[in-house]
């Protein structure tokens, strides 16, 4: 897990700075770069509420936080993409990296950090994240509780044993 880590280039105090986020269940691994790239900071935070409390204000101690690229938008990171979202902090899904920028970077959860910002600042990450609050996503959510229902209700066709006429008793039945 890294720890808070600082890098000695001074910024503007009223500058933009990009977040980019690698999400996973239980710690959501942040970095804090300049418009140009430059690596101001990295650190962990807990997947708790009080971790997505907590993530943005230290971002924003850096300068003005605007943009976010966040891994994971719709599973580990969906409940820290609502948060940025409703702190007005514009959330971009991204990808990923690939195999090829792995194998040259190394894979480290804060190198992917930095790669998620990267992708914001270079203009790769166009994926805007969604809320999840809309109406087509509480439709969705609407659907998926119906179909789950469903599926409880019917009943399992691989719970029933098999039967055919052919086995006892009911071969002793038949005449052929």
């Amino acid at each position: 897990m890294p720890t808070r880590a600082h890098a000695s280039q001074p910024h503007p105090d009223d500058g933009e700075v990009i977040l980019g986020v690698d999400t996973h269940k239980d710690t959501h691994v942040a970095a804090v770069l300049t418009p140009l790239g430059a690596i101001l900071a990295t650190d962990a935070f807990p997947a708790t509420s009080a971790g997505y409390r907590e993530l943005p204000d230290w971002a924003g101690s850096f300068g003005r936080l605007a943009r976010a690229g966040v891994e994971g938008t719709g599973s580990y990171g969906a409940a820290l993409t609502r948060h940025l979202l409703s702190h007005g902090i514009q959330v971009f899904d991204v990808n990923r990296p690939d195999k090829t920028a792995q194998r040259q970077q190394g894979k480290t959860d804060t190198v992917d950090a930095q790669a998620a910002a990267r992708a914001v600042i270079s203009g790769r990450a166009t994926a805007q994240a969604k809320s999840g609050d809309e109406p087509v996503q509480i439709a969705r959510m609407y659907k998926l509780a119906k179909d789950s229902a469903i599926k409880a209700r019917r009943p399992s066709t691989s719970s029933k044993p098999f039967w055919c006429p052919l086995t006892p008793p009911c071969a002793s039945t038949w005449r052929l």
